[in-house]
């Protein structure tokens, strides 16, 4: 079955961009061009992965992606102009999957799409990790930290999986691009420390250690 994206978007120019390409790769696309008609085509269908922009009428994006995140864990994408820091730290505090800015190649917009559905269609393992006072869930997609569950978005919960998994080992930003997103694109480190940052923060806890130089790891267990 066609994998099914919905894109909210509301400049015309830029649905086409998006909507073609992606079509001509075999998924099927459906277009939204404002937040309104964002959210009710989303309760209309189950879709596979959403492309979000941020400055839309009616409704925006920062409270389109609240709004769906409430209800699902689809995999979101924000597509905005606004490149900086501050713009980014609070559409992954929305539990935003991933962030592109305009304007983008198409090449990375497909790259990321393709890796996003892999990583959430992706067989798990039945067992369960435990770190500490953490229980990680591969077959429920599933965190707790002191019995309490912790609520991440696919890739915090692959990085969380991939340390956990490897515990004692230290992963560059390089790495954790290339096993998590699935994808080699230069420059893109920073999103890795928005959502190291932002895993730090859901967990409470002082798991995931810097390596200064390096990178980041979660530490063996005495």
């Amino acid at each position: 079955m066609d994998k099914k994206i919905l894109i909210i978007e509301d400049e015309k120019a830029i649905q086409k961009i998006l909507s073609e390409p992606l079509t001509f790769e075999g998924y099927s696309v459906t277009v939204a061009s404002d937040g309104l008609e964002g959210i009710n085509k989303f309760h209309e269908k189950d879709f596979d992965l959403i492309l979000l922009d941020i400055m839309l009428p009616k409704i925006d994006g920062y409270t389109l992606c609240e709004m769906i995140r409430r209800e699902s864990q689809i995999p979101i994408i924000l597509l905005t102009a606004l490149d900086n820091e501050d713009a980014q730290i609070k559409g992954f505090d929305k539990l935003a999957d991933d962030y592109i800015t305009k304007p983008f190649s198409i090449k990375l917009v497909l790259k990321r799409v393709e890796a996003l559905l892999r990583r959430a269609s992706s067989d798990t393992s039945s067992d369960v990790i435990r770190y500490k006072d953490m229980h990680l869930s591969e077959t429920e997609r599933r965190v707790t930290v002191f019995g309490n569950e912790v609520a991440l978005t696919h890739l915090e919960f692959e990085i969380l999986l991939l340390f956990l998994k490897n515990k004692g080992r230290v992963f560059t930003r390089d790495d954790i691009l290339n096993l998590v997103w699935g994808y080699d694109f230069a420059g893109d480190e920073k999103g890795v420390n928005f959502h190291i940052m932002n895993l730090r923060k859901k967990l409470r806890v002082d798991y995931i250690e810097t390596v200064r130089g390096v990178g980041y790891r979660i530490a063996k267990e005495n």
